[in-house]
């Protein structure tokens, strides 16, 4: 299990057919992943190392609506060199595990100088805090 990121919906998170609209889950995972950036690795939104969202993606699964508490689940799909792809889960609060999950999702994030906008790596502080605290995925198994 990763870490879990609370996420309570609001009234105006449904939409007109009266379920959380496509973008609050969006909303949810990008919420989810800066919080746990800047509280455990260190990340600092005005600093000289940003991480900028290179692309996402979300699987929706299941319809959620107010008043549903949710939680994020955020783990590690792929530790890059100047890239972290997240790999997400919206749940139900408490739940066990993914296994009935709202919603899947993935971000990843390029980390850059803030100034000249140009890759660097990974910053030292969250790379850390990554390998010490989320779980990693396992590496291909060798062909058989």
């Amino acid at each position: 299990m990763g870490y879990r990121h609370p996420f309570p919906l609001r009234w105006n998170d449904n939409d007109q057919y009266g379920h959380m609209n496509n973008t609050v889950y969006y909303e949810a995972m990008d919420t989810a992943v800066n919080t746990w950036l800047i509280r455990h690795g260190g990340l600092d939104p005005a600093g000289d190392v940003i991480g900028l969202a290179r692309a996402s993606s979300c699987e929706f699964l299941a319809p959620a609506s107010f008043p549903d508490e949710l939680e994020v689940d955020v783990a590690v799909g792929r530790l890059g060199r100047t890239s972290i792809t997240w790999d997400l889960a919206i749940l139900r609060a408490g739940a066990p595990d993914r296994a009935e999950a709202y919603a899947t999702g993935a971000f990843t994030h390029v980390f850059v100088d803030q100034a000249a906008r140009r890759p660097v790596p990974v910053p030292d502080a969250i790379r850390a805090a990554v390998e010490q605290h989320l779980p990693l995925p396992l590496p291909p198994a060798p062909p058989a």
